[in-house]
């Protein structure tokens, strides 16, 4: 699903985003709640400061979080908790991030388990999450991709969580 937000750009780069687990479901842009083949429910939430998932007992919130120093890990696994995590900062060349994006968008914009924000301003500025409707092994996972056209950057998190 692919929404046009009506809402300022909060985010400013990858390097001001954070990792937050738990915690309250922050005001959303919008909210796309998905039902799993096999009835798992989660929700997608596009801030405006990025993202937030909820699945089950489980709250994920990667974003720019006021009053919280900016760290967003590389690598986050919590084995005794069934949650792992990883995020990487693409930097693409030339004209590579208006490619990618462009590629996502019509990619994810009539997925049944997808949700596309973009911001206004620049059709370049996304926050996109998409949900595995089928998980393998007792898992669920999801992939998330922040756009930074302003910085040429592209934040890409994959979550992978047992259920």
């Amino acid at each position: 699903m692919l929404v046009t937000l009506d809402a300022p750009y909060v985010d400013t780069s990858a390097a001001d985003l954070s990792l937050a687990l738990g915690g309250p479901e922050r005001p959303a842009l919008h909210v796309r709640e998905l039902t799993l083949p096999g009835g798992l429910t989660l929700r997608l939430r596009l801030l405006g400061a990025s993202h937030q998932v909820v699945c089950g007992g489980l709250t994920e919130t990667v974003a720019c979080l006021p009053g919280r120093p900016p760290h967003l890990p590389g690598a986050l696994h919590d084995d005794a908790a069934g949650y792992r995590f990883t995020a990487t900062v693409l930097r693409p060349d030339g004209d590579g991030l208006r490619t990618r994006v462009a590629a996502l968008r019509a990619e994810l914009a009539d997925d049944p388990y997808a949700l596309v924000g973009v911001f206004p301003g620049d059709v370049d500025a996304v926050t996109a999450l998409s949900v595995r409707p089928d998980p393998p092994d007792g898992t669920v996972g999801w992939r998330t991709w922040h756009a930074y056209p302003q910085t040429n950057e592209l934040v890409l998190t994959e979550t992978v969580v047992a259920l």
